[in-house]
C-alpha cells in the first residue's frame, strides 16, 4: 500500500520583520513536503490602505510576504479573519491578488460575499478530491462581506450576559453565546454543495476565546456539531493564540485552537502601559511585555501545534498534530519527538481537553501525535 497523502494545517500566520523567509527556516521542508498545507492570515500583504477606525491591531506587511508563504510550501489561506479589512477593501483584494500571484488559493474572504463562501478544491495523486472552506467568527464591525461588500465569510455568534444573583448588582454573571442562525444555515449549505464535489471537506473556524486557558464557547460547541452534520470532515480552528483541546464528533476531528504559527508581534513602552492592553493582558495566565523580542503573547503561546491529516482513497485515515514551540524570535519550530518541549505540549493538550470537558485522547507515533 502506498503512504497516505498529507494535509498540514498551521495557526496565525502575520509577518513584521525586514526579511520574511526567516520565520520558516525551521519547517519550510515539512511544510512542502505535504501534499496540501494550510494557514490562516492575520496580515495583509498590500502596497497601501487606510486603516478602518475599528481596526483594533492592525499591521500591513509589504506585497512579498505572499510570495514568501508560497516558498515556504503553502497552498491554501484562509483569509477569514479579524484582521482582513484592518486596511480597507482595496487592501483586501490587493492581499488575495497576491497570495494568487505565489500559487496559493484562497478562501474565507473576497470582494462580495459569494466569493467569500466559494471553497478552494485540491485533487491529490490517487484522485482524492478535497475541498477547503473558511469562516470567521471574530468579527469587527462590518468585516463581513455581503452581496455588493468585501469582506469574509461570516458565523456570527451572540452574547448574553446573565446575572446570577439578582440581589447583588455588580456581581460575575453567566456567559452564555449561541451562533446566528443566517450564518450558520449558509455554512452548512456551503458544505453540503462541496461535500457533493469533494471526497472530504476541511472547514476551518476563526473563532473562540482568545488567551483564556482551556475554555471553549458556547457557540463554538453549536457551530462544530452543525458543521459536522452538514458533511464536514475536519474543524480546523484559529484565533484563540493558546492551545485549546481537540473533540471527537462522529468520528471527525474538531481541533478548537491551533494556537499560533509565524506570528511577529512588537511590543514598545506606551502600548505596555496602555489601558487596553492591560485589560486583555489579564486573560492570560501568565504575559509579560518583551520589548527586544518579536514573540509578544503570554508565556503559554509558546506551544502550539500544526494539524496533520492523513487521507487515501478519498478517507480520512488519521489525524494528529505536531508540537510546534515559538520562542522570542517568534519562529516557530517543530518539537522533536522525545524532547521536554514535546512531551510538554502533549501533557498540556491533555489537561486543557480535560478542563473543557472534551473527548478526545492523545498517543504519541513516530510520525504525529494521532488523535482518538
Amino acid at each position: 500500500m502506498s503512504a497516505p497523502h498529507i494535509l498540514l494545517a498551521t495557526g496565525d500566520i502575520a509577518l513584521d520583520r525586514e526579511h520574511y523567509d526567516e520565520s520558516f527556516v525551521a519547517t519550510a521542508d515539512v511544510l512542502r513536503a505535504a501534499d496540501v498545507t494550510f494557514g490562516q492570515l492575520e496580515t495583509s500583504f498590500a502596497s497601501g490602505g487606510t486603516r478602518l477606525p475599528q481596526a483594533r491591531h492592525a499591521v500591513m506587511a509589504r506585497p512579498e510576504g505572499a510570495a514568501a508563504l508560497g516558498v515556504a510550501g503553502f497552498d491554501c489561506i484562509s483569509m477569514a479573519g479579524n484582521h482582513c479589512l484592518d486596511w480597507g477593501n482595496e487592501a483586501l483584494v490587493e492581499t488575495r491578488d497576491n497570495l494568487r500571484a505565489a500559487g496559493i488559493r484562497v478562501v474565507g474572504a473576497g470582494a462580495n460575499i459569494a466569493e467569500a463562501r466559494t471553497p478552494s478544491f485540491f485533487t491529490l495523486r490517487d484522485g482524492t478530491r478535497l475541498a477547503m472552506l473558511a469562516y470567521c467568527s471574530i468579527l469587527p464591525q462590518a468585516y463581513w462581506a455581503e452581496e455588493r461588500r468585501a469582506g469574509c465569510a461570516p458565523m456570527r455568534a451572540f452574547t448574553h450576559y446573565e446575572q446570577i444573583e439578582h440581589d447583588q448588582p455588580g456581581t460575575p454573571a453567566r456567559v452564555h453565546t449561541w451562533p446566528h442562525q443566517g450564518d450558520l444555515e449558509a455554512m452548512q449549505e456551503d458544505i453540503r454543495k462541496a461535500k457533493k464535489q469533494a471526497d472530504l471537506v476541511f472547514v476551518s473556524h476563526h473563532w473562540g476565546i482568545h488567551f483564556v486557558r482551556a475554555s471553549i464557547a458556547d457557540y463554538q460547541r453549536d457551530v462544530a456539531r452543525a458543521t459536522i452534520a452538514a458533511g464536514a470532515d475536519a474543524i480546523l480552528g484559529t484565533h484563540a493564540h493558546v492551545l485549546k483541546g481537540c473533540e471527537m464528533i462522529e468520528g471527525k476531528p474538531v481541533f478548537y485552537s491551533l494556537s499560533n504559527f509565524a506570528v511577529d508581534l512588537r511590543m514598545d513602552e506606551a502600548h505596555a502601559k496602555s489601558k487596553s492592553w492591560n485589560e486583555i493582558r489579564v486573560l492570560a495566565e501568565e504575559w509579560e511585555p518583551d520589548f527586544e523580542g518579536l514573540f509578544n503573547f503570554p508565556t503559554e503561546s509558546r506551544k502550539n501545534i500544526v494539524a496533520r491529516l492523513e487521507i487515501a482513497g478519498g478517507k480520512l485515515l488519521r489525524a494528529g498534530f505536531l508540537p510546534l514551540t515559538i520562542g522570542r524570535d517568534a519562529v516557530p519550530r517543530f518539537a522533536p519527538p522525545g524532547s521536554e518541549e514535546h512531551a510538554n505540549i502533549v501533557d498540556y493538550m491533555t489537561a486543557v481537553t480535560r478542563e473543557a470537558g472534551l473527548n478526545a485522547r492523545y498517543s504519541v507515533t513516530d510520525d504525529m501525535v494521532v488523535v482518538s
